[in-house]
């Protein structure tokens, strides 16, 4: 009996660590060929339409001068920053910029290439998304639809496990009596 209680937490922890895999995978993922490992920040992560975006980078070692590009808002200049090995520049997200990532590729010489994204989230619009809630819209029905068979598949994992505790606890009880 004890096992099947170990197994059931064993399983929900080993779940939970699954979902997280993909993550995880993502951010620990290896350089390109001809990409560089230095450390790359964007703030803010998550800009709106209007918003100045700055980026600074720790990739070009010595050098003074970079490029950049994001997708939307076109090319940049990398300066040196502040600190010593720092690149820093900064661009604007256009007004009409759609919600979505953005990605913004860093050139150093020699041959320094260095690609990150960041979210652009549009300007709210009546309700927010905040959950399980259908105030969203229509176009976020998938998501709810997952979101509410995981929560019904843990939500039936934690009354099973009730209902088995409660049932040992009545053997016991009527055992010793």
């Amino acid at each position: 009996m004890r096992l099947a209680r170990h197994g059931l937490q064993i399983a929900l922890v080993a779940g939970a660590l699954a979902l997280s895999a993909p993550a995880a995978l993502a951010v620990a993922g290896e350089p390109a060929a001809g990409e560089s490992t230095g450390s790359v920040r964007i703030n803010p992560g998550k800009a709106y339409p209007g918003s100045t975006v700055t980026v600074s980078t720790s990739a070009c070692g010595k050098e003074t001068y970079g490029k950049g590009e994001s997708e939307v808002a076109g090319q940049f200049h990398l300066f040196a920053g502040n600190r010593p090995g720092v690149l820093t520049g900064e661009f604007r997200v256009p007004e009409d910029a759609a919600s979505g990532t953005d990605t913004v590729t860093l050139k150093c010489p020699p041959r320094i290439k260095q690609t990150v994204t960041y979210q652009i989230s549009g300007r709210p619009h009546g309700a927010v998304a905040a959950g399980f809630g259908w105030a969203a819209g229509a176009d976020q029905a998938d998501d709810s639809a997952t979101s509410l068979a995981l929560g019904g598949l843990l939500l039936g994992g934690a009354v099973a496990g009730g209902v088995i505790r409660a049932r040992r606890r009545a053997s016991r009880t009527g055992a010793s009596a």
